[in-house]
């Protein structure tokens, strides 16, 4: 999800990919979930037109200019590789899309051929019957095999293959160097480490947090989590039962509990803050440590701190060892409805494609899904090495559940964190509620 959340734009962009004009946006930080659509019947398209005209939704990107261009490239060599055939690109606002996608899936004349969305939003789309399996193409195409497994499972369900990953998108440990070399402190190895150099941080210096942490940035708390060996949840008789409650859950919980008070990050600030906020604060120079993105490193440098800042993995519980992290991200998926299957997955894999790919890392800074493209990014790219040798120790991804949009929805693991570090509940008590919440989510999944 895209590990990016984006502002709406002020309007809709709909232009054919050659014709695209720039349309100014917000600001751009970390994908998040929204409720899919409500079941469909099978909008199968039946037929598997040879030539005719492709729609392609992708998502509007802050500054889009550059990411138009290189799609309109990709285009353009489809056209001219399948001669009769017109593709039209819309560009759509992200936190809109739930909206336009749901009338999609329920009226098929109205749907694309081709579309983007958050890896997070798999499960959902797959429920609903909106996206076509695409497993025998997938399996089939040569590049598919370089696809890192993450990725590859961010379009997987029950086995089956719905879409192509498209990026990818980690967190890592950003720190202040001029801080760290004034207090004469050594980058923190281990999680013990981070969390007291936080605080050394914080008492050296009172008017910075030592790490800016949110009791709403789910996936800035879920590495302490992961770390200690706890899950979200596990797969259980064909679904999923929450694990959040667990004693290894639960010891990373406190552990992430822990950072906030006066002694770091006071909960009165910042039991309310997201991933947006702690990269804000960090960028404007309030805080020693964030954990953020490489999507993050656009905002760190046109902050107060740039030439002042270097990043690392986010250390695991013992030296040498890199938590996991969320693995966010986009995904491009073929529409059960379309009547161009065919060409639809063509193109598909063309956007898809390790050039394209390479090409928008370029444009946009979008981390490629393919390990060895990563690699050849990351020598021309210092700043890409830590979150490259991050998704290289492993990641971790959400339920593969059409319930995690109501759980991401319902704010149902900031609430667990906010309640624990407000003083309302203990560890047990409020990761037992949380548990409970998404137990009953995946029951009415089915």
């Amino acid at each position: 999800m895209k590990f990016p959340v984006r502002l709406p734009a002020r309007f809709p962009a709909r232009r054919s990919a050659r014709t695209a004009a720039p349309i100014a946006a917000l600001v751009v930080a970390a994908l998040t979930a929204t409720a899919c659509a409500p079941g469909t019947s099978d909008n199968s398209g039946g037929t598997d037109e040879e030539s005719g005209t492709l729609r392609v939704w992708l998502f509007q990107e802050v500054a889009n200019e550059p990411k138009e261009k290189v799609v309109e490239a990709t285009v353009d060599a489809f056209e001219k590789a399948h001669e009769g055939t017109k593709v039209e690109v819309e560009y759509i606002p992200v936190e809109t899309r739930a909206q336009k996608i749901k009338a999609a899936f329920n009226d098929p004349k109205s749907a694309p051929d081709l579309m983007e969305y958050g890896n997070t939003d798999t499960a959902g789309y797959v429920k609903d019957g909106g996206l076509a399996d695409v497993t025998q193409e997938f399996t089939d195409w040569n590049e598919a095999k370089d696809t890192d497994p993450t990725a590859r499972q961010s379009v997987t369900v029950d086995g089956k293959i719905y879409g192509a990953p498209f990026f990818v998108g980690v967190r890592a440990l950003y720190y202040r160097t001029d801080v760290f070399k004034e207090l004469d402190l050594e980058v923190p190895k281990t999680q013990s480490e981070l969390i007291s150099t936080a605080k050394e941080i914080r008492q050296a210096k009172p008017e910075l947090y030592g790490l800016a942490v949110g009791g709403a940035f789910t996936y800035g708390a879920m590495p302490f989590v992961w770390s200690n060996g706890g899950e979200i949840a596990e797969g259980k008789g064909g679904s999923y039962a929450a694990t959040i409650d667990s004693a290894a859950a639960q010891k990373g919980i406190e552990a992430y509990t822990s950072l906030f008070g006066d002694d770091n990050c006071p909960a009165a600030k910042c039991a309310s803050m997201g991933g947006n906020d702690t990269i804000t604060a960090f960028a404007s120079g309030k805080a020693g440590m964030a954990i953020g993105g490489d999507f993050n490193h656009q905002a760190v440098e046109a902050g107060s701190v740039k030439g002042k800042y270097a990043v690392v993995p986010l250390p695991g519980l013992k030296a040498g060892e890199i938590a996991p992290a969320f693995a966010g991200g986009n995904n491009i998926g073929v529409l059960k409805s379309t009547s161009h299957r065919t060409l639809a997955v063509d193109l598909m894999k063309q956007l898809a494609s390790k050039k394209t790919q390479g090409e928008l890392f370029d444009a946009m800074g979008f981390l490629p899904t393919y390990s060895d493209v990563r690699a050849d990014v990351a020598k021309k790219e210092p700043f890409v090495e830590p979150f490259v040798q991050t998704l290289g120790a492993g990641t971790k991804f959400v339920p593969a559940s059409p319930a995690w949009a109501e759980i991401d929805a319902s704010l149902v693991l900031p609430t667990m964190f906010q309640e624990i570090v407000s003083g309302k509940k203990d560890v047990a008590a409020a990761s037992k509620d949380a548990a409970t919440k998404m137990n009953a989510a995946f029951s009415s999944a089915g």
